[in-house]
């Protein structure tokens, strides 16, 4: 288990130290605690403003999840890795999953980020060939976030379901891998 821990805070820190491009225009934690607008602290995100950190990855879904407002962003963990080889970053010897789902919580009547700092859930996503693989969600960054597998081109559906401040919710999408 501390090994899978150490090796999803690596992938987390190497998808946050290289913004993918074309994110320009939409809002990101820009409103967390402690945070000045468009900025992040120091260390594998400085320089990296708030909107690129929030905003990596497709969006797949936004709704209703139980009392919150919830947005997903898949990320194709190998496409980034490629990018992130393609700046100097070494990854040899790393094994992960194809895609990291980001599951982000706002509220409905204010529209801002709930601050997701402890929490449990699950996303289970069932392939074009019906297996289905269940992962556990971490609270990473303020958002829920989870290392999945989907291997081949098809059809993909997801059911989420998360828990946090005494509260639950759950939601359902789906997403076509080409």
């Amino acid at each position: 288990m501390g090994m899978n821990r150490s090796m999803v805070c690596a992938v987390l820190l190497a998808f946050l130290a290289f913004p993918p491009a074309g994110i320009a225009g939409e809002k990101g934690h820009g409103s967390m605690p402690g945070m000045k607008s468009g900025e992040m602290g120091q260390g594998s995100m400085a320089g990296m403003k708030m909107e690129e950190h929030g905003k990596m990855g497709d969006k797949v879904f936004g709704g209703k999840v139980g009392p919150w407002q919830g947005e997903v962003r898949l990320m194709d963990m190998k496409a980034h890795m490629e990018k992130a080889k393609a700046s100097g970053m070494k990854m040899e010897g790393m094994v992960m999953k194809s895609h990291h789902v980001a599951l982000h919580l706002s509220d409905p009547g204010t529209k801002k980020p709930v601050a997701v700092s402890e929490g449990k859930g699950t996303v289970k996503v069932t392939g074009p060939d019906k297996k289905e693989e269940t992962t556990n969600f971490m609270v990473m960054e303020g958002h829920f976030g989870a290392d999945v597998n989907l291997p081949k081109p098809g059809k993909y559906t997801f059911k989420t379901e998360v828990e946090s401040g005494g509260k639950k919710g759950s939601a359902s999408f789906s997403y076509t891998v080409k």
